[in-house]
């Protein structure tokens, strides 16, 4: 299918280790015609750390998409009854906004418009990006995983020796989640082969 005219959420969260493997999957979205509106966690927007400055991803985002980021519980909300999505993407997801996520938490202009999306029984894909993914969170991504309306960016074990809990999505599958999300499917298999030697 075609994104062109889709109206589509892009939820940044901090792990800021992932943005340059997201950022191109944003630009694709893009050029394929959609409208992407980005929104930010307060962590994204105030937060410096060895992958770059808040200040900067920022500015980034907004030079790509054409948007202000959406960086308040306030901004986001309209994003349900005045300005509904086609479709909400987190990527990447972190383990404790999936954490939130699953348990119904909201505290996060992210987490707003994902529960905003869901309101709307409209899509919301997901691409995790998490140390413990195979470890106690792992109950909640179980829980979203059989959550109506949630879909997957396949994922898989980024570095199953040195961080054997760890699960990160293939980003690259990110448009094509997407679309099929759009349809009411989840592109399979969900869970795919992560970990490369070259990585």
């Amino acid at each position: 299918m075609s994104l062109k005219g889709k109206r589509i959420g892009f939820g940044l969260t901090g792990s800021h280790c992932t943005y340059d493997a997201v950022f191109p999957e944003i630009e694709k979205l893009v050029q394929a015609g959609a409208e992407v509106m980005p929104v930010v966690t307060f962590t994204v927007k105030n937060t410096e750390t060895r992958f770059g400055k808040g200040e900067d991803w920022i500015e980034r985002i907004e030079d790509l998409t054409g948007h202000k980021v959406i960086d308040s519980i306030v901004k986001a909300e309209p994003l349900g009854p005045k300005i509904p999505l086609d479709c909400m993407v987190i990527a990447p997801l972190t383990g404790v906004s999936m954490s939130k996520f699953a348990n119904a938490m909201n505290d996060s202009p992210v987490l707003m418009a994902a529960k905003a999306t869901l309101r709307n029984l409209k899509p919301v894909v997901l691409g995790i990006s998490t140390n413990d993914a195979l470890g106690l969170n792992g109950v909640n991504l179980m829980r979203l995983m059989a959550t109506k309306n949630i879909y997957f960016i396949p994922y898989g074990q980024d570095d199953p020796v040195k961080k054997p809990n760890s699960m990160v999505a293939r980003m690259t599958l990110l448009s094509e989640t997407v679309e099929a999300a759009i349809e009411g499917r989840q592109i399979q298999p969900v869970l795919v082969e992560r970990y490369k030697d070259s990585d």
